[in-house]
This record gives C-alpha cells, sequence and structure tokens, in this order.
C-alpha cells in the first residue's frame, strides 16, 4: 500500500474509533471528529462527521467511502471528482455528493498556499471503515 493511501487509511480509522481529536496527514489534511452516532431507524447504520481541513496544497489520495458522503465547504475551495464524472471546484457554502459506489479520483486543496475547510456527514454501516483505498 503505498504511504499517503495509508496514512489516510489510518487516519480515517482514528476518526471512526474517536481515538485522535485532531489528526495531521502527511498529504496536508487534517481530520477532526465531530460527532458519531447510531441511526436507531436503520439498524446497523450510524453517522459520521468529520472536519477535514487541507493545508495548502493539500490532498487526499484515489479512495472510496461504502458511504453516502456529503460534503459541505466552509472555507477556501477545494477540487472534487468521482469517477465517471466531471471535476468540479467547490467554494464556500457548495456541496458535494459520494455514493457508496464512487471511487474518489481527486480531492484536494485548489489553493497551493491558503488553507480550505470542509466538513463531511457519512451515512454508513456500523463499524464498518470510513474509507477504503484504491489502487
Amino acid at each position: 500500500m503505498k504511504p499517503a493511501l495509508l496514512t489516510l487509511f489510518v487516519l480515517a480509522s482514528a476518526c471512526l474509533l474517536g481515538t485522535l481529536p485532531v489528526i495531521a496527514a502527511e498529504d496536508g489534511a487534517k481530520v477532526t471528529p465531530l460527532m458519531q452516532k447510531d441511526l436507531p431507524n436503520y439498524p446497523g447504520k450510524e453517522g459520521l462527521m468529520i472536519s477535514v481541513v487541507y493545508e495548502g496544497g493539500g490532498s487526499s489520495p484515489i479512495h472510496k467511502h461504502d458511504a453516502n458522503a456529503f460534503v459541505y465547504v466552509l472555507e477556501g475551495s477545494i477540487v472534487m471528482q468521482v469517477k465517471g464524472e466531471k471535476e468540479v471546484t467547490l467554494k464556500p457554502g457548495e456541496t458535494f455528493y459520494e455514493s457508496p459506489s464512487d471511487i474518489h479520483l481527486i480531492s484536494r486543496n485548489a489553493s497551493k498556499t491558503e488553507p480550505a475547510k470542509f466538513i463531511v456527514v457519512l451515512l454508513k454501516k456500523k463499524d464498518a471503515p470510513v474509507v477504503m483505498p484504491v489502487e
């Protein structure tokens, strides 16, 4: 497994377990778990909310989530693309969605110098990994 992919997987696993309040990855991403909640009306499912900050030039390697992922940009601009769709640049107040079958090809800060911050809400199977590496 590539070092950046391994870092992302460890980072996401730590968020899921709530073991680290803020995690800095080698690729310029900081992930902070905000909330994890079982969804009693959907047995076996949970919601997870995380804050992600990409430092200037920060990004994540290619990955997927076995989850419905809803992204909301708070600060800066981020570039996102899932396989089969066009690359988009999102600004504060804009949103992005990933389905459980999407492969997330691009997730990066649009700026090389300014940070970008966004919130991700994941609706997923309880205890399933948050991020799955794709090579």
